[in-house]
C-alpha cells in the first residue's frame, strides 16, 4: 500500500489538471503577447485561468498576480512593498514561526536597513497579540503573519490582527489555507497562495493585492503582470492552475470536513495505540495538518522506516529540511530537542482515504517501538 502524508510539501495533481497543462504545451503553445491567432487562444486561456483563481480567492480578477509559486510571491509581497513604502518608515513586523520564504526576505530588508521586529507565539503556536500591539507604532509600514503555519496546522486570528494594522500594509501567506479554509477578510492587503499545495502544477501562485498596494517589482522585463511580475507567462501551467482552484473550491468546506475525520482519526489512533508522545498541533487546528512528537526516538529514522511500508511523511518544512538545525517553528513553540528530534508532520489531501489511517498507525507504531527498544540496548 502507498499512503502519501507529505501534502503540506506539495500534492498530487487533479488528473484533469494534468490533461490542460500537457493539452496547452502540446496544442495551443502560442505566447499570450502575440498577435496572432495561437497568441490570441494562449491570452483567453490565461484570462479564464485568471478568473478562476480569483473567484477561488474571493477577489477581483484585476487583483491576481501570477508568479512562480508562494515563495516569489511572499517575496515580491514583502519586499516589494517594504521598498516602495520606504519613506513613510522603516519598521517591518512578521512572526518566528513563518515559512523561510518570508524570514529570508525580512532578513534581506534587515540588510537595506529596515528595522524588523519578529513575534514570540505561545505553545501552541499562536502569535503574541500584546507583543504586537505594543510593536505597532506610526513608523510600521507592514506586517506579514501566515494564516496556516505549515508544521503545526495553527490557524492565526488575522482579523484581529487586521484591526490593529493601523497604516501598516498586512501581508498574510495563505499557502497552506487556500483551498483549505476560507481566505481572511477584509483589512488584509496582500495574499500569498499556490498552485502545487491545491492539486495543481508545481511552479505556479499568484499575488493577490487586494488594496492596489503600491509594490516595487522584483523583475523587468516585457511589461507582464502589470509590470509587477515581469517574463512571458508559463501558459501550461497557469492555465493548470487555474482549473486546480477551480475544482477545489467546489467542495471545499465537505472535503475539508471529510479530511479532519480522517485526521482526528489518527490523531487518536496514535495517542491509543503509543506511549510518551505529544500532540503539537493545537486543538482547531488545520484538518490538513497533524503534527506529533514521538519521545525517544528521532523522526527522521521514523521517516524512512515508514518509507519502507510505502507511507511518506515529514519531519517539517519541504523547504528548509536540507538546512538541518532542527524546526524553527516547534523552537518557538517551546519545544524541548527530544520533542523536536522525535515530531513528524502528517499532512493530508483530497487523495487519502479514511482505511489509510489504520495501516499507519500500525505502521508508525511498529517503527517506533522498533527504536525505542534499539535504543534501549545503546
Amino acid at each position: 500500500m502507498k499512503v502519501y502524508l507529505d501534502n503540506s510539501a506539495t500534492t498530487r495533481p487533479f488528473d484533469e489538471v494534468t490533461d490542460l497543462v500537457t493539452y496547452y504545451m502540446r496544442e495551443e503553445y502560442g505566447n499570450p503577447s502575440s498577435l496572432h491567432h495561437m497568441g490570441l487562444v494562449a491570452e483567453k486561456g490565461m484570462k479564464n485561468a485568471r478568473k478562476q483563481v480569483a473567484a477561488a480567492a474571493g477577489c477581483d480578477e484585476n487583483e491576481v498576480v501570477f508568479t512562480s509559486g508562494g515563495t516569489e510571491a511572499d517575496d515580491l509581497a514583502i519586499i516589494g512593498a517594504a521598498r516602495a513604502a520606504k519613506r513613510k518608515g522603516n519598521k517591518i513586523i512578521t512572526s518566528k514561526i513563518e515559512h523561510p520564504a518570508v524570514l529570508q526576505a525580512f532578513a534581506r530588508l534587515e540588510e537595506e536597513g529596515f528595522e524588523a521586529v519578529y513575534l514570540d507565539v505561545d505553545n501552541e503556536g499562536y502569535v503574541d497579540l500584546d507583543q504586537l500591539s505594543s510593536e505597532i507604532n506610526d513608523d510600521t509600514i507592514l506586517i506579514s503573519c501566515m494564516h496556516v503555519n505549515n508544521e503545526s496546522g495553527t490557524i492565526q486570528p488575522i482579523d484581529t490582527i487586521a484591526k490593529m494594522k493601523r497604516n501598516a500594509v498586512l501581508h498574510v501567506d495563505c499557502v497552506q489555507s487556500f483551498g483549505k479554509l476560507p481566505l481572511p477578510g477584509s483589512g488584509v492587503d496582500l495574499i500569498s497562495i499556490s498552485g502545487h499545495k491545491i492539486h495543481g502544477p508545481m511552479g505556479t501562485g499568484a499575488l493577490i493585492n487586494r488594496t492596489d498596494v503600491n509594490i516595487k517589482p522584483l523583475l523587468y522585463g516585457g511589461g507582464q503582470e502589470k509590470d509587477i511580475r515581469p517574463g512571458t507567462e508559463n501558459l501550461p501551467a497557469i492555465c493548470g492552475f487555474g482549473l486546480a482552484c477551480e475544482m477545489i473550491a467546489k467542495d471545499m468546506l465537505e472535503k475539508e470536513a471529510e479530511i479532519g475525520k480522517m485526521k482526528e482519526h489518527l490523531r487518536k489512533g496514535l495517542l491509543d495505540s503509543i506511549k510518551d508522545i505529544r500532540v503539537n498541533s493545537p486543538e482547531g487546528s488545520c484538518p490538513s495538518v497533524l503534527n506529533i512528537s514521538f519521545m525517544g526516538t528521532r523522526g527522521e529514522v521514523i521517516l524512512h522506516t515508514l518509507e519502507q511500508d510505502g507511507i511518506f511523511v515529514s519531519t517539517g518544512s519541504a523547504c528548509s529540511s536540507n538546512h538541518g538545525g532542527g524546526s524553527h517553528v516547534l523552537k518557538a513553540m517551546g519545544l524541548s530537542d527530544e520533542e523536536i528530534t522525535g515530531a513528524i508532520r502528517f499532512s493530508f489531501g483530497r487523495f487519502n482515504r479514511m482505511e489509510e489511517m489504520d495501516y499507519v498507525i500500525e505502521k508508525v507504531k511498529g517503527a517506533v517501538d522498533r527504536f525505542r527498544l534499539l535504543g534501549s540496548f545503546r
